[in-house]
């Protein structure tokens, strides 16, 4: 079992940045592939970065890469999301994600924290 509560989001300006953070309380968080996904309003959600359990190789969506950062921390159970030169339509609810085989299957969910960009 493990539980997720995301944290950092806010209202930011086109051209800003927020780092985003997820808590993950887990007995075994260096074993878990993690993930940031969001959702915006009256869309599915989409993947955004997924990052490996020791954290050397990650991954983007092609509409991020460049601009977000996915990161992790083992010793305190922590994965991030640095937000840079941040545009309106990455306006969401950002949620992270927790897999116990693989980077491709999530199953454990936080909250989600909402991420609004004026222009």
């Amino acid at each position: 079992q493990a539980q997720l509560v995301e944290s950092g989001g806010g209202l930011v300006q086109a051209g800003g940045s927020l780092r985003l953070s997820c808590g993950v309380a887990a007995l075994s968080f260096s074993r878990l592939y993690m993930g940031w996904f969001r959702q915006a309003p009256g869309e599915e959600r989409e993947f955004v970065a997924r990052i490996s359990l020791g954290g050397g190789i990650t991954y983007y969506d092609d509409s991020v890469k460049g601009r977000f950062t996915i990161s992790r921390d083992n010793d305190k159970n922590t994965v991030y999301l640095q937000m840079n030169s941040l545009k309106p339509e990455d306006t969401a609810v950002y949620y992270c994600a927790a897999g116990r085989t693989s980077w491709d299957h999530y199953d454990y969910w936080g909250q989600g924290t909402q991420v609004t960009v004026s222009s």
